[in-house]
């Protein structure tokens, strides 16, 4: 087992000195077992949730209606959550009634998988473990606890995390538990898009996140979750070039993404979203000016935040560009104007993935290229938005003697364009010369 934080092990020698039981429980003894990193350390008490905050300085009742407290130590935040046994549930999401109970072997009855239903004592060694959890690690499977469609039918979104958890520990699912992924579709259904906004993050996290998402193919869940992407299914693409479907190719260069920014690996995911609709021949007509707009529709559906959906959108928008070495040093400032300073990196990783996905014999090196061409140009201090300008709205309110509003803006766009083709015109001094031309218009 992994070695218990200091923090952990405080909560449960105090809690156990006043005659309550306490263990880890969870995705912390799942991974501890596995020798993996433990991101969280969640424990679980005989002691109710009063009985927990009297005993702890800093305890903050975080979901006391389902008896989870959060303490927190100098060294993180534990969650601790009282043993209880959960009644029928008709929202698909929680259950009607909570009742507390004094039996870990209840509370593990309720949890989803057996992997995640086994609890540890690091003090007496002991490993609760009534379901076969460690058994099913070794086989390297996802069981539900008790009956599947039970499980799934208590929350929807317990079928998308076994996806979650195949890809996450390179899994299979059970064939039983599999199979009840279809019969509750329905439940699924019912899942806010907030939470499966929040799953969907966490599978572009993990080493392999294909497996989820063609699993969720399989099951049925896809078509709830991303049924654009059922249309990049079988869709043909133009050898020798592609050696996949539109389908699989996004799921490759998804998985050839570096692991660690879930947004630039579903930017991957969604690069090539609208080709279906843009097929003539072997030919995908502005695929990538189309396939913004469907993302944007897309994940708003989903709940993704304005500036995650602005980054997305940009990199759809962009994967396409194709540099040549004869590219003036104003294309290349024109090139970071379009794209944003800030997305060129990320823009870079999802081309980058995009040809992994494809054919091995085409190379990098034009990438290297203008990525050594841009790095040139932003030692000079180049100027790429209207805020990098010497003059602002201000400056031509006075000079031009022209109210607030629109033109401003425009005029100000028009400057940034001279002063991209010819960086040396931002000065004041300059800028002000030129704005003669802006005052009989």
């Amino acid at each position: 087992m992994t070695k218990t934080p200091r923090g952990a092990l405080k909560i449960i020698k105090t809690l156990k000195k006043e005659g309550f039981e306490c263990y880890l429980v969870g995705g912390c003894v799942r991974d501890s077992l596995l020798k993996r990193k433990v991101a969280e350390w969640d424990l679980t008490t005989s002691a109710t949730p009063k009985q927990v905050i009297k005993l702890f300085k800093k305890a903050v009742p975080t979901g006391i209606k389902y008896g989870t407290v959060t303490i927190i130590l100098p060294d993180g935040k534990y969650e601790i959550t009282t043993y209880r046994s959960d009644e029928k549930y008709t929202d698909g999401r929680h259950p009607d009634k909570v009742k507390f109970t004094k039996s870990i072997e209840e509370d593990l009855g309720r949890r989803d998988f057996t992997v995640n239903a086994m609890a540890y004592d690091p003090e007496s060694k002991e490993l609760v473990d009534i379901f076969g959890g460690k058994k099913d690690l070794k086989k390297q499977i996802i069981r539900a606890v008790g009956s599947p469609i039970q499980r799934f039918k208590e929350d929807g979104l317990r079928s998308i995390r076994a996806c979650r958890f195949a890809a996450k520990l390179s899994f299979k699912i059970e064939p039983k538990t599999l199979a009840a992924i279809p019969k509750t579709l329905n439940i699924t259904k019912k899942v806010a898009p907030e939470r499966i906004h929040d799953e969907l993050l966490k599978i572009m996290e993990t080493d392999q996140p294909s497996i989820a998402i063609e699993l969720m193919r399989k099951t049925g869940l896809l078509k709830i979750i991303l049924p654009e992407l059922l249309g990049c299914v079988k869709v043909r693409q133009p050898r020798p070039f592609h050696l996949y479907d539109v389908y699989w190719h996004s799921l490759y260069s998804m998985d050839a993404t570096p692991k660690g920014n879930p947004i630039l690996r579903l930017a991957s995911l969604l690069h090539d979203i609208a080709k279906p609709e843009c097929k003539k021949g072997m030919t995908f007509y502005n695929h990538n000016v189309k396939g913004e707009a469907k993302v944007e529709k897309l994940l708003k559906r989903l709940k993704f935040s304005n500036a995650h959906i602005k980054k997305i959108k940009t990199l759809v928008r962009h994967h396409m560009f194709n540099y040549q070495s004869e590219w003036t040093d104003a294309a290349v400032r024109r090139f970071i104007k379009r794209v944003g300073l800030e997305n060129i990196e990320d823009l870079f990783a999802v081309r980058a993935a995009d040809t992994a996905a494809m054919q091995e014999t085409i190379g990098l090196d034009y990438l290297k290229k203008l990525k050594k061409r841009i790095n040139k140009i932003l030692k000079q201090e180049h100027t790429f938005k209207v805020t990098d300008l010497a003059i602002n709205g201000n400056d031509l309110i006075q000079t031009l003697k022209i109210p607030p509003g629109p033109k401003i803006g425009q005029i100000l766009n028009a400057l940034l364009e001279k002063v991209i083709d010819n960086p040396k015109l931002n000065t004041k001094a300059r800028l002000k010369d030129l704005l003669n031309q802006f005052k009989t218009k």
